[in-house]
């Protein structure tokens, strides 16, 4: 069964990316952790994401579309990237939501939806 993990971090914990006195820490953790998990062989795909000062959200309203830059939602919390495992249970994706770098910030796990009947893949 695929799993997305979603990868949750506080404004502080995003800026040490760009610090040179906490980046070599900060990125050591998280391509350790990347590491171990494509090591297992679960992950399917995944990705992180540049600051949310940099998405645009769209909605429709009446037809047109309203372009927001940043994100919609203000939040505590920013999502910092997201990882797709094949795991045979939400056991094993739990377990590795744990032993990431930002554990104690959040990680969502979701199961991915399978594609409808028919449609391809």
């Amino acid at each position: 069964m695929k799993y997305m993990l979603m990868f949750f971090e506080t404004p502080a914990e995003l800026a040490q990316r760009d610090n040179p006195d906490t980046a070599p820490a900060y990125w050591g953790a998280w391509t350790s952790y990347m590491g171990a998990i494509s090591a297992s062989g679960t992950m399917t795909s995944g990705n992180g994401l540049q600051p949310r000062e940099l998405a645009t959200t769209l909605r429709m309203k009446d037809g047109k579309r309203q372009v927001q830059d940043g994100p919609f939602a203000d939040t505590r919390e920013h999502l910092g990237g997201y990882v797709i495992l094949n795991v045979d249970s939400i056991d094993q994706a739990l377990e590795w939501a744990a032993r990431a770098p930002c554990a104690a910030t959040g990680v969502e796990v979701r199961p991915v939806m399978p594609p409808p009947p028919g449609a391809p893949v």
